[in-house]
C-alpha cells in the first residue's frame, strides 16, 4: 500500500516535470538558433512553397542533376557525382515532408508527397533514357558503391538530416557551410541514378542485373528519405514550429496559394477528408514515419552483417597472404649467395573445414625439392600458429628462359650413366620434364600451347599440359601419351595431365548499326584476356560480322572495340589481336584461338 502510495504522489510530479520539460526545451533551442514566431512563419511559408509543381527552374534543376548523376556514374568520375550532390533539388521537399509530420498540416502533406513522387519519377525516368541511350554501360565502381546499403548509411543519413534541418532553421548570416556539406554526405540524386541505370539495364541487356541494382540503389534512396524525414521531424517538434500564431499565418497563407487553395477545396469537397485535414495525434505521426524505418532496418542490418563478414574475411586472408609472403621471401626466394631465384605471379588463399590452402604460382630458375615445399609449409604453420596438417601448400612453378640454356648440359650429363638419388632427381625436375617433351608432338590438329610443373606435398611432380583442339583427344590416345610421357620421366609416382582449350570460342551479338561492346561480349572477352595473359604464345582470330544493310566502316569500328577492350582492360597487345575479317557476311562476329606458332613447345 505505501508503494502504490508512492508512487501515486509522483506521478502528478512527473506529469509536471515532463510539462515544463517541453516548454523549456524549445524555447532554449529556439533561442539558441535565433528562431522566434516571425521566422518559423517564414520557414513553413518557405517550405510550402518549395513543394510547388508549377516552378520550373525547379524541374530544371532535376532533370540537370538526374543527367549529371548518371553520366558520373557511367564514367565512374567522383568529382562529376559531387557536382551533381551539389544541386540537390530534392532536400527541400524531403525537409517540408518532415514539416508535415511535425505539425501535421495534410494540405502541405499533399502538395509535398505529389511533388516528391514526380520528382523521383523525373529523375529516374530520364537516367533510364540516358543509360538505353549510351554506347557504353559498364558497371563502375561508383555504382557498385551504391547498390548495398548498410546500417552505416542509415546513421549518416540521420546525422546529416539533422544538421540540414538546424541548418535550414536559422537565418542566413554570412557564408553558408552546412547545406552544401549535408547535400554531399546524404547525396540524394546519385542513388536516384543507380535505380535508372539498374531499370535501363532491365530494359536492354539482363533484367536480372539490372533489377539488383535498381533494388540496391533504391533501397539507398529510400534510406535517405525516411532518416532525412525523421530527423527533420524531431527537430521540427523540438522548436514547437507550429505555434498558434504561426498556424494562423500560415492559413491564411494558404487560402491565397493556388495550389493550396485548391487541395483545401478538395478536402471541403469531401467531409470525411476535411475532418482528417489535421492530424494532432503526435504520435501517430510519428508511428508512420518509424514504420518505416524500422521495416528499412531488416534489409539495412542484413548487409551490415554480410559486410562485417566479408571485412573479417577479407583481413583473415589478407593476414595469411602477408605471411606467406614473408616466409617465401626471408627463407625461399633467394638462392644461397643472394641471387633471386624465383618471382611470386599468383598467391590465393582459401579456407574450408579447417583446412588452409595457400595457392602459390611462381617463376623460378630452379626447381624447389620436396624438403623445401615441407619446409614451406611448416614454416606457414608457425608463423599461423596451427597445425602443420592443416596447411595444403600447392606450388606451380614456371621455368624461365634461363631453364633452357642448362638443358644442353643435362643432356650431356643424361647420356652417361650416374648414380642418383631421390633427391637429386627431385632437383632436376624441369630438366627431366623438358627432356621427355623434347620432340614430343600430340596428334593433329591438337597443339601443344603451354606445359606447366605444379607440385605439392601431395603431389611431389604433377605436369599439366595445355593443348588446343576443336575435339578432345579419345581416352585410347591420351592413356597411350600419358604412359609415354611417364615412361620419359622415369618417375612412376608423376602424375601428368591434359587440359584442352577449344578454339572456338563464341560470338559477340552486336546490335545492329552499333559498335559498342555489349555485355555478352565483354564476358566473352574477360575469358579471352584471361587465356591470352596466362598463355603468351597464344594470340585470337576474329571473324568481324557485318549485315548486308549495315555500313561497311562499322566493322572496322567493332574490332578497334575489342582491341581496345582486351588491352585496356586485360593489358593484351594489339598485335595479338588477328582480325581475319571485316566484312563477313554474318551477323555475329566469331572468336577463336589461334597460336602464334606451329606447336607450342
Amino acid at each position: 500500500m505505501q508503494n502504490k502510495r508512492t508512487r501515486a504522489a509522483e506521478s502528478p510530479r512527473i506529469a509536471v516535470a515532463a510539462r515544463w520539460l517541453r516548454r523549456v526545451i524549445p524555447r532554449f533551442l529556439a533561442r539558441s538558433l535565433g528562431v522566434d514566431d516571425d521566422r518559423k512563419a517564414a520557414l513553413f511559408i518557405d517550405l510550402s512553397r518549395a513543394a510547388t509543381l508549377k516552378d520550373i527552374v525547379y524541374w530544371l534543376q532535376i532533370f540537370f542533376s538526374a543527367g549529371i548523376a548518371t553520366l558520373g556514374l557511367v564514367l565512374n568520375s567522383p568529382a562529376v557525382i559531387i557536382g551533381a550532390m551539389l544541386i540537390s533539388p530534392l532536400m527541400n521537399p524531403i525537409l517540408a515532408s518532415g514539416l508535415v509530420l511535425a505539425s501535421g498540416d495534410l494540405v502541405l502533406g499533399v502538395r509535398a508527397a505529389a511533388n516528391l513522387a514526380l520528382s523521383c519519377l523525373a529523375a529516374t525516368g530520364f537516367a533510364v533514357i540516358l543509360v538505353v541511350l549510351l554506347p557504353f554501360r559498364e558497371m563502375t565502381a561508383e555504382i557498385a558503391a551504391r547498390t548495398q546499403p548498410n546500417v552505416l548509411d542509415l546513421t549518416i543519413a540521420l546525422f546529416s538530416g539533422a544538421v540540414g534541418s538546424l541548418a535550414i532553421c536559422r537565418e542566413v548570416k554570412g557564408v553558408v557551410t552546412s547545406i552544401p556539406g549535408v547535400a554531399i554526405a546524404v547525396a540524394l540524386m546519385p542513388p536516384l541514378s543507380v535505380v535508372g541505370y539498374g531499370v535501363g539495364l532491365m530494359l536492354v541487356y539482363d533484367p536480372t542485373t539490372g533489377w539488383r541494382i535498381a533494388s540496391g540503389g533504391g533501397l539507398l534512396f529510400l534510406t535517405n528519405l525516411v532518416a532525412i524525414t525523421l530527423m527533420a521531424t524531431l527537430v521540427f517538434l523540438a522548436l514547437r514550429i507550429d505555434t498558434p500564431e504561426v498556424r494562423k499565418r500560415v492559413l491564411v497563407w494558404e487560402r491565397e496559394d493556388a495550389e493550396s487553395a485548391w487541395v483545401i477545396r478538395l478536402f471541403e469537397h469531401y467531409p470525411v477528408l476535411d475532418k482528417a485535414r489535421r492530424i494532432h495525434s503526435v504520435s501517430l505521426r510519428l508511428l508512420m514515419i518509424l514504420v518505416p524505418l524500422i521495416v528499412i532496418l531488416i534489409p539495412l542490418s542484413i548487409s551490415f552483417g554480410q559486410l562485417q563478414d566479408e571485412i573479417v574475411q577479407r583481413r583473415r586472408e589478407s593476414k595469411v597472404r602477408r605471411i606467406v609472403t614473408d616466409v617465401w621471401q626471408e627463407n625461399f626466394q633467394k638462392k644461397s649467395d643472394g641471387v633471386l631465384r624465383s618471382s611470386v605471379d599468383q598467391l590465393t588463399v582459401s579456407e574450408k573445414d579447417g583446412s588452409l590452402t595457400v595457392n602459390l604460382r611462381i617463376f623460378d630458375d630452379q626447381p624447389y625439392s620436396l624438403v623445401e615445399k615441407k619446409q614451406c609449409a611448416e614454416l606457414i604453420a608457425q608463423r599461423l600458429e596451427r597445425p602443420v596438417e592443416s596447411i595444403v601448400l600447392n606450388l606451380t612453378e614456371i621455368p624461365t628462359v634461363s631453364v633452357l640454356e642448362a638443358l644442353k648440359r643435362v643432356r650431356e650429363e643424361v647420356a652417361q650413366p650416374v648414380a642418383s638419388t631421390p633427391a637429386s632427381i627431385r632437383e632436376k625436375s624441369f630438366e627431366r620434364v623438358e627432356i621427355a617433351l623434347t620432340g614430343f608432338q600430340l596428334p593433329p590438329p591438337a597443339k601443344i600451347l603451354q606445359k606447366q610443373i605444379v607440385t605439392s606435398l601431395a603431389n611431389p611432380l604433377e605436369v599439366k599440359i595445355i593443348y588446343l583442339s576443336e575435339e578432345r583427344i579419345s581416352a585410347e590416345i591420351e592413356t597411350a601419351i600419358l604412359g609415354k610421357i611417364r615412361q620419359g620421366l622415369n618417375d612412376d609416382s608423376a602424375t601428368v595431365d591434359l587440359e584442352r582449350l577449344a578454339g572456338e570460342i563464341g560470338v559477340i551479338d552486336f546490335s545492329r548499326d552499333k559498335f559498342e561492346l555489349p555485355l555478352a561480349g565483354m564476358v566473352q572477352l574477360d575469358f579471352v584476356g584471361r587465356m591470352l595473359r596466362d598463355i603468351p604464345n597464344l594470340d585470337l582470330a576474329a571473324a568481324i560480322g557485318r549485315r548486308s544493310n549495315e555500313p561497311a566502316g562499322i566493322a572496322a569500328r567493332r574490332a578497334r572495340s575489342i582491341i581496345d577492350y582486351l588491352e585496356t582492360r586485360w593489358q593484351i597487345e594489339p598485335a595479338r589481336v588477328k582480325v581475319i575479317g571485316e566484312n563477313v557476311p554474318l551477323v555475329r562476329t566469331l572468336l577463336r584461338f589461334d597460336p602464334d606458332q606451329p606447336s607450342g613447345g
